[in-house]
């Protein structure tokens, strides 16, 4: 076992998404670190220096990327991508950054956390350790993660190899709370690993680190984090059809309700992406394993995923009033990715809405400069617009989705009829310039 920040340490990366490259990037500053994915495509992107998650810029890359894997040297650094696991057996540290999806019954998937513990089991030896940063519910780890690794291995836990566990705390998007600027929450196997790995971390995250007493309360903290902003959510978006029905205009009732120090700044809308919108299953899942069922949790659920269908039924019903056809009606709706200013399109509900609409009968036109259009037709099997020659048509409808910053400079009179419905789900516009704001 390591007992100083001193001794060599030599590190993988296992999945280089949108949570495992920055974290490599950052090891690849301090250590030798190997970044391995599956995926062939995206290893050769990256050695090319190009991040389509557009996390980390490309003189980023060229600073930190070398182009060959130096075995068994001492005192190097830098980051090596590969999907060869022929190249990960020399680490002695192996953290795993797959994802952890739900599938379409909204079950935890754990396919890709279980098939990389395997493939680490391969190459794993005596004194290794093994971190896990994917999003779980508590007990997957030491329960279903461990066991792999012992068997593929033929190594016990704590006597031959050792485990961690600390979530990830990425925020796409976000140049300014990059990963070492936010604290991370460590655990592990026993005490002297915790403190080892602990310490692994302080290396690079400079906000700090925080060493959880075990690996479930470690697990059970990330999946709280994101179930509260779940649930506070759902209670904005239970107020936006509350106030619907009074004719009041939501966000200036929480404008208003600011003023007060201890109010929570919650907005209504979409809730997708990776997180927030997944995370709450592995938790409900568990905790409907153990005999309770969540009531709290499974109701924000159930709110937040109606809202697309919500926002397209309001939007049909302003058409309505405004004497608009429904049926061959051109909607335009701007932004796709599931947050403001990031390519991200992982669990966007805005999805909901262009369905909700289509089934209406109207022609539905999506268009969001950020995004990467062939990823959207072979995740959605959609055709999306990415650039601008979107909005040199006229439309009966426009929807603002997603708050891209490019939006702010959109000229709304150019690309709407005169008789339009512009609904605003971001509270984005003024509320002169809209029909209706969630």
């Amino acid at each position: 076992m390591f007992k100083s920040k001193s001794e060599n340490k030599r590190i993988t990366i296992v999945g280089l998404g949108y949570v495992g490259l920055p974290l490599a990037v950052e090891f690849g500053k301090k250590y030798k670190t190997v970044g391995f994915d599956i995926d062939i495509e995206r290893v050769q992107e990256l050695k090319k220096g190009h991040d389509h998650t557009l996390e980390i810029e490309a003189n980023t890359l060229k600073e930190v990327v070398t182009e060959n894997l130096i075995e068994h040297e001492t005192n190097i650094k830098g980051l090596y991508f590969t999907s060869d696991s022929n190249e990960i057996k020399d680490s002695n540290f192996f953290i795993v950054t797959v994802p952890t999806p739900t599938d379409k019954n909204n079950q935890p998937d754990l396919t890709s956390l279980l098939s990389a513990s395997k493939n680490i089991g391969r190459v794993l030896k005596k004194g290794d350790y093994v971190i896990y940063e994917s999003t779980v519910y508590p007990g997957v780890t030491e329960e279903e993660c461990v066991p792999v690794l012992e068997k593929t291995s033929g190594l016990i836990l704590n006597d031959d190899f050792f485990v961690g566990y600390s979530p990830e705390r990425i925020n796409p998007g976000d140049k300014e709370r990059t990963i070492a600027k936010i604290r991370k929450v460590t655990s592990g196997s026993n005490k002297e690993a915790a403190e080892v790995i602990n310490s692994l971390y302080q290396d690079i995250i400079e906000a700090g680190t925080y060493l959880a007493p075990s690996i479930k309360v470690a697990e059970a903290s990330k999946l709280i984090e994101n179930c509260q902003r779940d649930i506070n959510i759902a209670f904005i978006n239970e107020l936006a059809k509350i106030f619907n029905k009074l004719n009041i205009d939501t966000h200036s009732v929480l404008k208003a309700a600011e003023t007060k120090w201890n109010f929570l700044p919650f907005k209504p809308g979409l809730v997708g992406g990776h997180c927030i919108g997944v995370d709450p299953y592995y938790l409900t899942q568990k905790a409907q394993d153990s005999g309770y069922y969540p009531e709290i949790i499974l109701a924000a659920r159930r709110i937040n995923d109606s809202m697309g269908s919500f926002v397209a039924s309001e939007i049909v019903k302003k058409m309505v009033h405004k004497n608009i056809n429904i049926k061959g009606s051109k909607a335009l709706i701007l932004g796709f990715s599931f947050k403001e200013n990031c390519p991200d399109i992982r669990n966007t509900r805005v999805i909901d809405i262009y369905w909700a609409l289509k089934e209406f009968g109207l022609d539905v036109i999506i268009y969001d400069p950020w995004v990467n259009q062939d990823e959207v037709e072979r995740v959605y099997g959609l055709s999306i617009d990415t650039h601008a020659s979107a909005l040199n048509n006229n439309y009966s409808t426009i929807i603002l989705a997603v708050g891209h910053d490019q939006f702010k400079k959109l000229n709304l009179e150019s690309v709407k009829k005169q008789n339009c419905v512009v609904y605003d789900i971001k509270g984005f516009y003024d509320l002169d310039k809209v029909d209706k704001r969630l």
